[in-house]
């Protein structure tokens, strides 16, 4: 399978907050990307964004063959293999920034949406919780791939507000299912089939929650498919709302993509939370891993590097004992 992608992407301050709680991992090697954005007291919500970024990517690419063979953390449905292993990166997440919160009292109740994409042959795997949003750019529209786990959209859902009275609602920005809120967590997944041209733009609700469809799909037209220049003109659109949020945005173009794979996408569905087992093998993999805090986030082989320090240093102690020993001998020979 022949695929090559060209990616942007780029986070803002905005007009008016102080720091900025959205984070973004770009990773090229593996074609996966996402959009994290935190909420939660001072300081909080970044450290839940950036923390579920750091462990999406981490498990994505560095613990792949284990989430991908474990028979605990199967996933009882019929995903692709990147698509699975995506939600199980979302979920070890959820997780990790769950115990995070509930470790100092400052970072209670933190919590992060989150929008991911992965490609794998001719495929794009999309999953996400919260209100951050992937879209599908095409010449004639601009297509939304998920839908906001909101209040709001909810409300739409059940026919109880218009898109008008949506846009006006108070609580409009009030969210029902995020990461780190819960032990477990739902995910929503879908997967599409490829076509050359196509341009995919997630967003935290820093554009989305200030701009409607409309206007970004006209804004991310005029670019000419360009994807630094959809990123840079999306984040300018926001500020030109006010700039009220952060704002983080990532374009995707898939330049060529050549075979197609063996199987089906996969339309729209939500990935239950974890059983008792899978629970429990989510935890012992997080145990292996140091804590956040720490100076190195991950440890990459479960521990054993540091095992493997503490033993080297072991040696030469016991090296630098025996040398002084015979030194001692030596001299009162």
């Amino acid at each position: 399978m022949n695929l090559k992608l060209s990616v942007a992407g780029k986070t803002d301050v905005g007009l008016v907050r102080e720091q900025n709680e959205d984070y973004l991992v770009l990773d090229y090697d593996n074609n996966m990307f996402v959009i994290c954005d935190g909420m939660g007291g001072h300081k909080a919500g970044e450290v839940a964004s950036k923390e579920a970024c750091d462990i999406i990517r981490y498990c994505f690419a560095d613990l792949a063959e284990t989430l991908n063979t474990d028979p605990d953390l199967a996933i009882p449905a019929d995903l692709p293999l990147r698509g699975a292993l995506l939600i199980k990166s979302i979920r070890l997440a959820n997780r990790s920034v769950y115990r995070h919160s509930r470790s100092r009292s400052e970072l209670t109740g933190m919590g992060t949406t989150v929008a991911a994409v992965a490609f794998e042959d001719d495929l794009v795997c999309v999953a996400h919780v919260g209100d951050s949003r992937v879209y599908r750019l095409r010449p004639e529209r601009l297509q939304p791939l998920t839908t906001d786990h909101s209040w709001v959209a909810e409300l739409q859902k059940a026919g109880k507000l218009t898109e008008i009275e949506a846009a006006q609602a108070v609580n409009r920005n009030v969210i029902t299912r995020a990461l780190g809120i819960s032990e477990k967590v739902e995910v929503d997944f879908r997967a599409d089939r490829l076509m050359p041209g196509d341009i995919f733009i997630l967003c935290s609700d820093g554009l989305c929650g200030f701009a409607d469809d409309d206007e970004i799909f006209s804004a991310a037209q005029n670019c000419a498919e360009d994807v630094n220049s959809i990123v840079n003109t999306l984040i300018q659109l926001a500020n030109d709302h006010g700039g009220q949020d952060n704002v983080t945005v990532i374009a995707v173009r898939v330049d060529s993509v050549e075979g197609s794979a063996d199987r089906e996408g996969v339309t729209p569905v939500t990935v239950s939370v974890e059983d008792d087992a899978t629970f429990q093998r989510e935890i012992e993999i997080l145990d292996t891993l140091k804590q956040p805090d720490e100076k190195d986030t991950l440890s990459p082989d479960g521990g054993k590097a540091e095992g493997k320090r503490l033993s080297l240093f072991l040696i030469f102690i016991a090296f630098i004992i025996i040398a002084a020993f015979i030194i001692y001998l030596t001299i009162w020979d």
